[in-house]
C-alpha cells in the first residue's frame, strides 16, 4: 500500500460516522487515482459505512411555523449525502420548503478550502455549509469569512448558550464516550473516568485516541481521571494531562486512529474498555454485543451550521438554520439517527426509549464537558508534538 492511499485512509478513518461516510463515497468515485477498482476501494472501506436506516418511524408533526422564517427564492446547503443526508432531508429540508415557501437546493461535500476561494473570488456557490467548528475557526483567523448569525430569528430561550457563536450555531451535536464490556468485571460497571483508568478494580486491555490521523489524544478524559473537576478541564494543563495519559499507557493495547476501531475490539472482546463516539457504540449495542456506554463527565461535540460571508442567500440561509434548530425539526432527526439535539424543547418529543441513546437528553447532557473547539485550534500543533514523543517515551 502506497503512502498516499495510506494518508487518505487515515484521514477518512478519523472522521465522525456521517463525515467518513462521504469521505469513502467520494473514495470509491475516484478509486483509480490509487490504482484500485470501485470495488476494492468499496471493500477496503466498508466499515466507514453508514448504517442504512431503518423503517422510518412516525415523526413529530410540525404544527408551528413563524411568519418571520417565511420567504421565497431559494437557499443552497451543503451537507454530507448518502444516508445522513436523507434523514436530514427527511427531518427537515423536505419541511421546510414546504413550510417556509424557499426552495432547499441541496448539495454534497462542504470543503473548507472551496468556501475559503469562493469567498476571496466573491463567487459563492452555496448558502449555508455543515461544518465542525474548528474549520469555521480557522478560516476566522484568515479573514472576514462568514456572515454573522441572525439570532433574533431563532428559540434563542431553548438554545444553550454554548450552542450559539457569533459567526455559527451548533445543529448536530454527538458524545465523545467510553464504552465497556459487560461481562468483563464480574457484575461491577464503571461509571466514571477514573473508572476507565483503574486497572485494579476493573482489569483488561483499553483501546484510546491517538494523536495522529487528524485526531486528538484524549486529554479532557486524562484530566478528569486524574481527578481535575468537569468545569475546570480548560484550558488544559498539557503536563498534567500527559502525566495521566502515561499512567494507563501500559493498559492502552491499541492507540486508535479510526473511529471504526474502538467498537470493532470492544465487539470482538479484544479490549475491556474504550472511548469511541456514542453513534458507534450505539451500532454496537443494537447488534446485541454486551457493551454498555458510560455518558459520565464525557465530551459533547458537534457540527454547525456557517453561512459564506456574501453569500447571495444569506437571509434565506438564516431561516433555514433558524427553522431547523426548532424543537420539532430537530427532534426529527433524532428519531432517525442517534446524533443529539440543540433545542431543549426536543427531550419532551423524543420516546422514553430513545432519549439514553441520545447525547442531549437532559440526564445525560448535564454530565458532559462540552468540547472547546478554540482551544485545540490554538494549542493543536503544541498538543500533537508532544504526542508523538509520549509514544516514543
Amino acid at each position: 500500500m502506497d503512502d498516499a492511499l495510506k494518508t487518505e485512509l487515515a484521514r477518512m478513518a478519523a472522521e465522525p460516522p456521517h463525515v467518513a461516510d462521504y469521505s469513502r463515497r467520494r473514495f470509491i468515485r475516484g478509486a483509480a487515482r490509487f490504482g484500485l477498482t470501485a470495488a476494492a476501494a468499496a471493500a477496503m472501506t466498508r466499515h466507514l459505512a453508514m448504517p442504512a436506516l431503518a423503517a422510518t418511524p412516525e415523526l413529530p408533526k410540525i404544527t408551528d411555523f413563524p411568519d418571520k422564517l417565511k420567504g421565497s427564492g431559494v437557499v443552497r446547503v451543503a451537507s454530507y449525502g448518502g444516508v445522513f443526508q436523507a434523514a436530514q432531508r427527511e427531518a427537515y429540508f423536505k419541511p421546510f420548503e414546504e413550510l417556509s415557501g424557499i426552495k432547499v437546493i441541496e448539495s454534497e461535500g462542504p470543503d473548507i478550502a472551496k468556501i475559503k476561494a469562493m469567498v476571496d473570488t466573491k463567487n459563492i456557490e452555496l448558502d449555508v455549509a455543515e461544518l465542525d467548528r474548528a474549520s469555521v475557526l480557522n478560516l476566522v483567523k484568515k479573514g472576514d469569512y462568514w456572515e454573522d448569525i441572525d439570532y433574533s430569528l431563532f428559540d434563542v430561550a431553548n438554545i444553550d448558550a454554548n450552542f450559539r457563536y457569533s459567526n455559527c450555531v451548533a445543529m448536530l451535536p454527538y458524545g465523545q464516550i467510553f464504552a465497556y464490556r459487560t461481562d468483563a468485571f464480574g457484575g461491577a460497571a464503571p461509571a466514571d473516568n477514573p473508572d476507565l483508568w483503574n486497572t485494579k478494580k476493573f482489569p483488561g486491555p483499553r483501546s484510546l485516541q491517538a494523536g495522529s490521523g487528524g485526531l486528538h489524544p484524549d486529554l479532557e478524559v486524562a484530566l478528569m481521571a486524574d481527578g481535575v473537576p468537569r468545569d475546570k478541564v480548560y484550558p488544559i494543563d498539557i503536563d498534567r494531562a500527559f502525566a495521566s495519559l502515561a499512567k494507563i499507557k501500559p493498559d492502552v493495547d491499541k492507540w486508535w486512529s479510526a473511529g471504526a476501531i474502538p467498537a470493532q475490539l470492544l465487539g470482538d472482546n479484544e479490549v475491556v474498555m474504550a472511548t469511541l463516539w456514542n453513534g458507534r457504540s450505539y451500532s454496537l449495542i443494537q447488534s446485541g454485543a454486551p457493551v454498555k456506554a458510560v455518558w459520565n463527565n464525557q465530551l459533547l461535540k458537534t457540527d454547525v451550521w456557517a453561512i459564506p460571508k456574501g453569500a447571495a442567500n444569506a437571509e434565506n440561509a438564516q431561516k433555514f438554520s433558524a427553522f431547523i434548530t426548532m424543537a420539532v425539526p430537530q427532534a426529527r432527526l433524532s428519531y432517525l439517527i442517534p446524533y443529539g439535539f440543540v433545542n431543549n424543547k426536543s427531550a419532551a418529543l423524543m420516546p422514553a426509549e430513545r432519549l439514553p441513546m441520545l447525547p442531549t437528553a437532559p440526564d445525560i447532557k448535564k454530565d458532559l464537558l462540552v468540547y472547546d473547539s478554540l482551544w485545540w485550534a490554538d494549542n493543536l500543533d503544541t498538543v500533537l508534538g508532544r504526542w508523538n514523543k509520549f509514544l516514543l517515551s
